[in-house]
Formats: structure tokens, C-alpha cells, sequence
């Protein structure tokens, strides 16, 4: 028998109010504020393990990039107008000798261009003679153009030492790791993610096999796992917990980690205790409902610091439901995790509707849609407890209460990916 659920105490001053809908907008950023307040410290990583997390300093260049004038084509590289005699070859890694006016050398895509070069010619613009069996004569074409610097990149071309190429808190994605690598770096500084625990609640989920006689495949697990590595999370552990007050309470008060997710018991329903645990915590709950669709049952809530003087925890409580739960994710779980693991936030993505797009009477709405050259579509599919429309959707339109209009802008936040 499921342990008797106490009664939620009046929240302190600084708490949600009760039954008050907070607006989307507002719930996003007091999720920001959340994280923001202390995000993680930064710390110095290999290359490798900094993918995902996000710069604690700008990226700076280390060196001119590229180091040294190089050539952008496999060809000749060639010193003064031709035709020139042509003699030896410059491979990538080497360091050439000077190039004297006249004269040409054979030259590899990426390799550094002679002292003395003027251009390269690119090896379908070019036909080499051989006027006597000891020299060589490199011709240009007709169709040749070499204007002086033709198809060199020169020093610096992409940026100077010293130059900020990256703000702090860009996301470290395998492009960053392959600019710091060009620019010299062997290390990073980055934040160190905010840890996580998803706890998946309900006696009605199963882990593996076909759904049965009251009972459902758990589908936010395998969805929200991914998804929250993806945008900074160290994921400590997920588990699933029964409907039972006692075990949820305690769930929350001895999670280790810095972020709590769960899904389910966000309403009112005879077995939703998560509002019951959290004041048994001692929980101050920041958003209690948000005003949108689907999703509305979603809440957040700083916990006790697990230690004197430490940082407050936090807990995302989604709804149940599959859509509803990846609503709440991308308007509270999301943006927290983005200010604790320290990244920058960047413009959102608006584009203008190619057709109207339904919307909810008072509450914002989260629309999958299909993006085409016209604008977003809406897909079918689209209810609280679906996953086929989103599994379909380029991205979630943000619909103000009462919908858009034909050719009007609107918000598009990422699908899970």
C-alpha cells in the first residue's frame, strides 16, 4: 500500500503562488535565473572530454591560422608571369626553398608556398613541354587567370593571433574541437556539466516488451536521456520509482545530483505525490503550472542545498504525458541546464508562417511542425501523449494564445535530436 501523502504546506512568500498559471515567456526565464545563479565551476579539459560542455573563456587564436602562406589547389606554384621552367615538388610538411623569378614548382594542396611565389596554377590550367631532355617548361592555358595571389590562402587569412574567435559560453560541438585544434590548442576551459538524475515515475511503465492490460512502454526514458546529454547534462543515473509517496520523498531528498528530472505526478491525480514530497523536502517551488500547450502541469523547485553554505538543487517536474513532458522540457528542464553548464544564449529562430497556425484561446502553444520553403506547417498527431507528430517535426513552433496568422513570425525551438 502506498505510504499516506501529507498535506502541501502554505508556500513561503518567495514561492509560486498556488493555482497561479505562470506565462511561458516568465517560466523560461525564471528557469534561466535558476542556473544562472551559480553555474558550474570551470574547469581544464583535454580535447575529447570538452565535447558537449560549454567555453568558460573566449576561444582566442594561438597563432595566425593558416600559420603561413599555403596553396588552396593542387597544381604549380609559380614566381612572375610564364611560361616558367618548372623543377622539383612541395609537399604538405615540408619547408620550401625560395622560388626564383620565372621559375615553377609542383605544389600540393595544403603545402607551403616558396618565398619568392607569386601564384598558384591550378594543375587543369596548366601543361608542362619539354623543350630538351634536362628542362622542363610549364605553360598556362587559355583559360587560365592568374592574378597575383591566385589560389593561395595567405597567412592569417582566417584569423590573426590574438583574435577571439569564440565567446565564452559557446557550446563545445565537434566544429569547436576542430577550430581549437587548428589554432593550437591541447586543452580547454570549459564548465563542468550540472549532474543529473531522471527519475520516471509510475507503476504503469514498463522497461522492455509490448504494452499489456493497463500497462504502457516507459517513452520519456530512452527520449529524455539523450536529449539532456546533449544540452549539457551529466546524467548521474536514470531509474524508474513507484507510485508511493515515501519512496518519491525520499527519491528527491537523497539524490545526489545538482538537477532532479522527473516524469509524472504533476497533477492532482490519486496518486500524484510529487507536490506532497517536495514540501516534505523543505522544496521552494519556483513555477508551479505554466500556461501552455500541452504541458501545463509542469513545474520547478529549488531543493535544500545538500550541504551548509552549498548551492541549491533544483528538481524539473514534467508531466506524464510524452508531448506534455518534452513541453516542459524545452520551457523549464532546458534552459536551466543551459545556465548551469554555463552556455551563452543565443537569438531566437523566427520565421514567418506559410499558413495559420492553431493556437490555444489563453496559453501558448508548442506546435510540431514540418519546415518548408514557404514557411512551417503543423502536423497531425500533435496530442499531449503522441510522440508520432514530434517524431516527424522539424522543430516546435511557439504559438501565442489565439494562434498565427498567415505569414506572421514566429518562435522555433529544436526537437529533440
Amino acid at each position: 500500500m502506498n505510504a499516506a501523502a501529507p498535506a502541501i504546506g502554505t508556500p513561503t512568500a518567495s514561492a509560486a503562488p498556488a493555482g497561479a498559471a505562470t506565462p511561458w515567456p516568465r517560466a523560461r526565464e525564471l528557469a534561466r535565473r535558476a542556473g544562472s545563479r551559480r553555474p558550474g565551476p570551470a574547469v581544464d579539459s583535454e580535447l575529447p572530454e570538452a565535447l558537449g560542455r560549454s567555453l568558460a573563456d573566449p576561444l582566442t587564436a594561438l597563432t595566425d591560422l593558416p600559420a603561413f602562406d599555403t596553396s588552396a589547389m593542387d597544381g604549380w606554384a609559380v614566381a612572375g608571369p610564364g611560361p616558367w621552367r618548372l623543377a622539383g615538388r612541395l609537399l604538405a610538411g615540408r619547408t620550401p626553398p625560395p622560388l626564383a623569378d620565372g621559375w615553377a614548382t609542383e605544389i600540393a594542396t595544403g603545402a607551403q608556398l616558396p618565398p619568392g611565389a607569386t601564384a598558384v596554377l591550378r594543375r587543369e590550367h596548366g601543361r608542362v613541354s619539354h623543350p630538351t631532355p634536362a628542362t622542363s617548361t610549364l605553360h598556362p592555358l587559355p583559360e587560365a587567370q592568374l592574378a597575383p595571389g591566385q589560389d593561395v590562402r595567405p597567412r592569417g587569412q582566417e584569423c590573426g593571433r590574438g583574435e577571439e574567435l569564440l565567446p565564452a559560453g559557446t557550446p563545445v560541438t565537434a566544429a569547436v574541437l576542430g577550430l581549437a585544434a587548428a589554432c593550437g590548442y591541447d586543452r580547454l576551459s570549459v564548465r563542468r556539466p550540472p549532474t543529473v538524475e531522471l527519475l520516471v515515475l509510475g507503476d504503469e511503465l514498463l522497461e522492455a516488451g509490448l504494452p499489456g492490460p493497463g500497462l504502457v512502454r516507459d517513452a520519456l526514458g530512452p527520449l529524455l536521456q539523450p536529449w539532456l546529454l546533449a544540452n549539457g547534462a551529466e546524467l548521474l543515473a536514470r531509474r524508474a520509482v513507484r507510485d508511493d509517496f515515501a519512496l518519491l520523498r525520499d527519491a528527491i531528498r537523497h539524490s545526489p545530483a545538482e538537477v532532479v528530472v522527473t516524469t509524472g505526478a504533476t497533477a492532482a491525480g490519486p496518486v500524484d505525490f510529487l507536490h506532497a514530497a517536495l514540501a516534505e523536502t523543505g522544496a521552494r517551488l519556483l513555477v508551479d503550472g505554466v500556461a501552455v500547450r500541452p504541458g501545463h502541469p509542469m513545474l520547478l523547485a529549488e531543493l535544500p542545498c545538500a550541504q551548509p553554505g552549498g548551492a541549491p538543487r533544483h528538481l524539473v517536474g514534467l508531466p506524464g504525458n510524452p508531448l506534455a513532458a518534452v513541453a516542459g522540457a524545452v520551457t523549464l528542464a532546458l534552459p536551466l541546464l543551459h545556465a548551469l553548464s554555463g552556455r551563452r544564449l543565443g537569438g531566437g529562430r523566427f520565421v514567418r508562417t506559410a499558413e495559420a497556425l492553431p493556437g490555444h484561446p489563453t496559453d501558448t502553444r508548442l506546435l510540431p511542425v514540418r519546415l518548408t520553403a514557404d514557411g512551417p506547417l503543423p502536423l497531425a498527431f500533435d496530442g499531449p501523449a503522441m510522440l508520432r507528430g514530434l517524431a516527424l517535426a522539424d522543430a516546435l513552433a511557439v504559438v501565442p494564445p489565439g494562434g498565427c496568422a498567415a505569414g506572421e513570425r514566429v518562435e522555433l525551438l529544436d526537437t529533440p535530436a
